[in-house]
């Protein structure tokens, strides 16, 4: 298969994880037990699907590279031994039946969390690595340009922003509880939440921001393929400096829909429930979304780059 020459180490991660992904719905069918209110297969199949997207668009990314792509190669390859340990960690606890995330219960869990806590560490700056190669790795399109380093950049933020659950609640402080760090703001993990995410209903959840914005590098790609699907029958998008400029928005629209759920999070409050402020934000970054891109459009282009074929790779410069 052509795609696992892309990143051998990190496509044969995601073949586990695709195999871990079925596996672990198995095991929501054969395995009745809980935990922190959700069935304990759960975040098997959370974090194998998430690993995978990671580990297919990264690999896809260093492929192609012309210049740096050893180094790019060999950080890959270090985010997918630190990805493969993390998951082993999540499955090894499951099996245990206990927690994986913020456990110190016994000396075998605090080891087992301080490992997985020094493999997601690995894994950030290994990316960063491939980040900055893929930035000396330019297009000639600048759409495709802003949508990768864009996306790479909120990538890593998003990442870093699971660093707010690993601090100790008030109430850990106090109470000197062997569990050290939580995904819910204000309230214990393990209450009401979303079907099958989990995210809480009932208070703020760290991990929404810090999901939404792991993802920033395969949305942007996305919306610089349909911008150059759509240049084929709207004239205003066949200019590349308006493709550019209009995945420039979508980035800082994304950066500021972050902001804002970061924010809520913090405060205590649940998604599903915003206040007054936090929907005043959104509209302002729905109105500043809206303006910004209607103006793009509607501008007259100065000029013209024939659009590139959506279905090439995003980063080929070959």
């Amino acid at each position: 298969m052509i795609a696992l020459q892309w990143h051998r180490p990190l496509m044969l991660l995601a073949t586990a994880m695709a195999l871990l992904v079925l596996f672990s719905i198995g095991g929501l069918i054969v395995d009745d037990r809980v935990l922190t209110g959700l069935p304990i297969w759960a975040k098997a199949v959370k974090f194998a699907l998430s690993v995978l997207i990671y580990a297919v668009t990264w690999a896809w990314l260093i492929a192609q590279l012309t210049r740096w792509r050893r180094v790019a190669w060999w950080a890959g390859t270090v985010a997918a031994v630190g990805l493969g340990v993390e998951l082993a960690v999540i499955v090894t606890q499951i099996v245990r039946g206990t927690t994986s995330h913020f456990n110190f219960t016994t000396p075998l869990d605090a080891a087992l969390w301080d490992t997985m806590g020094l493999s997601i560490i690995v894994v950030w700056v290994a990316t960063l690595v491939v980040s900055l190669v893929l930035f000396r790795n330019p297009t000639p399109d600048p759409a495709r340009n802003a949508a990768i380093r864009y996306g790479a950049a909120l990538s890593l933020i998003g990442a870093a922003l699971g660093m707010l659950m690993v601090m100790p609640t008030p109430a850990q402080r106090e109470t000197g509880s062997a569990i050290q760090g939580a995904h819910t703001v204000g309230l214990p993990d393990g209450g009401p939440g979303l079907p099958i995410l989990g995210w809480s209903t009932a208070g703020g959840d760290l991990r929404i921001p810090h999901f939404v914005g792991m993802h920033a590098v395969q949305l942007l790609p996305l919306v610089v393929m349909a911008l150059e699907f759509g240049a084929r029958r709207i004239p205003a998008l066949q200019s590349a400096r308006s493709r550019a400029a209009l995945v420039t928005v979508t980035a800082a629209t994304f950066g500021s829909l972050l902001a804002v759920l970061t924010w809520q999070a913090l405060r205590g409050q649940s998604v599903v429930h915003p206040d007054a402020p936090t929907l005043l934000a959104l509209a302002l970054i729905a109105s500043a979304a809206t303006g910004s891109a209607a103006m793009i459009i509607l501008r007259r282009p100065r000029s013209t780059h024939p659009s590139p074929d959506p279905l090439t790779a995003i980063g080929a410069t070959r």
